[in-house]
């Protein structure tokens, strides 16, 4: 809340300086096209922070997007820390048009949570989310089997603030909202990568938090790790 009323207001300030003082030392055509500049602004940085209601898939065989945007990447990776054996990593880019809000692909509970200080490269690359500040959040899937899956929130070029509104341990609903990244950013969810935890989408595909299906479990498979 304190950038939604901040940055609306520094440039509610910025049009009314502009009209009351530029009527006088510039030219009429410079105050127009300044005023039409700050108004566009004012309507996407108050777009940026919008919550919309999603309509969560109560479905408990999958995994949704942990972020609006573009899917970027899927990589399998041999080994990860915390895991035993391989996993799947789906790396989801969130332009600054996009809604900013971060969902919990599953019900599930707040295991860890890892902030990394970093660099802020472009965030639709995969090297950015090596280098990159980041935010881990280890979850364990309440329902079976019990995986343990991450979704990393990773700054981009633009984005320097990354927030996570939630504290190690507690339970969320699938689809529910947990923090976001300010302004424009990369998120990543990291799943085991067995017979039954399938890829639902493609490179290029864009995704909605909360309401696409990025991962299906096919059947009852080995149980994940346990906490």
């Amino acid at each position: 809340m304190p950038q939604v009323a901040v940055f609306p207001a520094v440039l509610l300030a910025l049009m009314a300086l502009l009209w009351f003082f530029g009527l006088y030392r510039l030219p009429d055509w410079v105050v127009v096209v300044g005023e039409f500049v700050l108004l566009i602004l004012l309507g996407w940085c108050l777009s940026f922070f919008r919550d919309p209601v999603r309509n969560v898939p109560r479905d408990k065989t999958v995994l949704l997007a942990p972020a609006d945007g573009k899917v970027t990447e899927i990589a399998i990776l041999e080994n990860y820390p915390g895991f035993e054996g391989p996993v799947q990593r789906i790396g989801i880019f969130l332009s600054i048009f996009n809604v900013h809000i971060n969902r919990s692909p599953c019900a599930a509970r707040v295991n860890k949570i890892t902030y990394k200080p970093g660099q802020f490269r472009n965030a639709m690359t995969a090297e950015s989310g090596q280098v990159n500040e980041s935010n881990d959040l280890e979850m364990i899937r309440l329902l079976e089997p019990n995986d343990r899956i991450i979704v990393r929130q990773i700054s981009g070029a633009i984005a320097r603030r990354i927030v996570c509104a939630v504290p190690e341990g507690v339970e969320m609903a699938g689809g529910e909202a947990f923090g976001m990244i300010k302004f424009g950013s990369r998120t990543e969810l990291i799943v085991p990568h067995r017979p039954d935890v399938a890829c639902t989408v493609k490179t290029g595909d864009k995704v909605k938090a909360g309401l696409s299906i990025v991962v299906q479990y096919r059947q009852a498979g080995p149980a994940g790790i346990n906490p």
